[in-house]
C-alpha cells in the first residue's frame, strides 16, 4: 500500500504528510511534487491583521472623517502660517532711486557674510576678481556711460537680473533688498585696495562713485 492510501483514514478525509504532519492540498500536484497546506506563522498572520486595522483607519482618519488632513491641506496651512508671519513682519523697502552705501558696521558685517557665502567664489576673497571682474579697480563693465558714474543702483540691477551669459544667476529671490544693499555696500569698500594678483580691468572707467 503507498503512503497516501495510508494517510487514507477513510473516504473524503484529507491525507496527512507523514513527516510534517500537514494536509495535502488536493488539485494542486504537478510532476509528482504536491503541496501542503501549510499554516502561516503567528507574526504573520498578526501582521496582515494589523496591515488591514491600519487600512482601515487611514481611511476613516485621511478620507472620512477628515480627522487629520491630506498633504494638499497641510501645504495650504503651512503657506497661509507663512503669509501672515510676512505680514507680521513685512520686510523693509528700499528705495532702488535714492539708493546710497550703507556705512554702518552692522551692514557691512552682514554685507561681508553675503559676499562669502555668494561673491568669493567668483570675484575671490579680497576682490581682486576670478572669473568675475576685479572690484577693486576704478573700471566696471554696468555703469552709467551718460554721468560717467557707477551707483550703487546700477549694481543693484545687476545683482537682481543677473549676467547669465556670463554665468553670474539672478539674486533676486534669494537675497532681501536690504541684503543685496549690504553686500554692495561692502563691495565697494574695496574700491582703491591693491590685492595680489589683481584681475586685468574690464569695463570703462569710470570718475565717480555714487
Amino acid at each position: 500500500m503507498s503512503n497516501i492510501d495510508e494517510n487514507k483514514l477513510h473516504q473524503g478525509e484529507p491525507e496527512i504528510d507523514e513527516l510534517t504532519k500537514d494536509r495535502y492540498l488536493g488539485g494542486h500536484e504537478y510532476d509528482g511534487i504536491r503541496e501542503l497546506d501549510n499554516k502561516l506563522p503567528r507574526w504573520w498572520v498578526y501582521l496582515f491583521y494589523a496591515t488591514i486595522i491600519f487600512a482601515i483607519v487611514y481611511m476613516l482618519g485621511y478620507h472620512v472623517t477628515k480627522w487629520w488632513p491630506l498633504q494638499e491641506a497641510e501645504y495650504a496651512n503651512e503657506m497661509s502660517v507663512v503669509a501672515d508671519l510676512k505680514k507680521a513682519n513685512p520686510e523693509p523697502v528700499v528705495d532702488i532711486a535714492n539708493m546710497v552705501p550703507l556705512t554702518a558696521a552692522a551692514d557691512l558685517a552682514a554685507g561681508e557674510a553675503t559676499y562669502k557665502k555668494i561673491c568669493i567664489a567668483c570675484h575671490g576673497p579680497q576682490g581682486q576678481g576670478l572669473v568675475g571682474p576685479n572690484f577693486t579697480d576704478e573700471y566696471w563693465i554696468h555703469g552709467d556711460s551718460t554721468t560717467n558714474t557707477i551707483s550703487i543702483k546700477n549694481l543693484y540691477n545687476v545683482v537682481i537680473t543677473g549676467v547669465i551669459e556670463k554665468g553670474m544667476i539672478p539674486y533676486k529671490d534669494q537675497l532681501s533688498p536690504t541684503q543685496i544693499q549690504q553686500v554692495l555696500s561692502f563691495i565697494l569698500t574695496f574700491q582703491g585696495t591693491n590685492p595680489p594678483n589683481p584681475k586685468a580691468p574690464q569695463g570703462v572707467k569710470y570718475g565717480k562713485i555714487s
